[in-house]
């Protein structure tokens, strides 16, 4: 069974409709009994970090997350929920993150060409590093983007988008794993990206 974080932030109703198509049970869940038990974890979120990272610790997720990360259980962090894996973010103030990836996250209008429109809204093509997660899709294919913040100086990237600069779209860490645009609003390559992180064995 796969587990979907609902803390809140996120778009849960497209995500679930996603598994779904791909014949795969997705609870929709707040407790961490439930994430314990589950087969692999998404992190969904849309919205502000700070908000995001508060709500996780009113919940009493943030630690629990963590703790299951350790155990090996695969996760993916989808949009704010990937940007929430790193160490710690800029985005209206500084705020610690789960520190699961190595990297910050910082705003898009320090590395992209004046001109360009903030937030990143549309279609972008990825250029990925071969991994579990993209098996089944080619380099260059595009996926939806939101955003007007991205995970910087990070080890941990497997896939860049361009937009006026080289943007972070993926990042792993062994079971850890985040895509910064969303796989439930792309089409036929969302669905294999989410079918692959699905398959992905702990």
């Amino acid at each position: 069974m796969l587990a979907i974080v609902d803390y809140g932030v996120g778009n849960l109703f497209s995500l679930r409709c996603s598994l779904n198509s791909l014949g795969v049970e997705a609870a929709l869940t707040s407790s961490a009994e439930v994430l314990r038990s589950a087969d692999r974890i998404i992190l969904p979120g849309v919205g502000a970090f700070g908000d995001a990272s508060k709500k996780l610790r009113e919940t009493g997720l943030f630690d629990e997350l963590k703790a299951i990360a350790k155990s090996g259980k695969p996760i993916l962090g989808i949009c704010l929920g990937m940007q929430l894996l790193f160490e710690k973010s800029f985005e209206f103030g500084v705020h610690e993150g789960l520190g699961l990836i190595k990297g910050e996250v910082r705003p898009i209008s320090e590395v992209i060409p004046s001109g360009y429109k903030i937030p990143h809204i549309g279609w972008n093509s990825l250029d990925f590093a071969p991994h579990p997660l993209f098996k089944y899709i080619n380099n260059g294919d595009c996926v939806y983007f939101v955003h007007s913040f991205y995970g910087a100086d990070s080890p941990d990237v497997i896939a860049t988008t361009d937009y006026g600069a080289r943007l972070t779209a993926a990042v792993a860490r062994e079971n850890v794993m985040g895509c910064q645009f969303h796989p439930e609003k792309s089409g036929r390559v969302g669905l294999a990206i989410l079918k692959a992180f699905c398959e992905v064995k702990p």
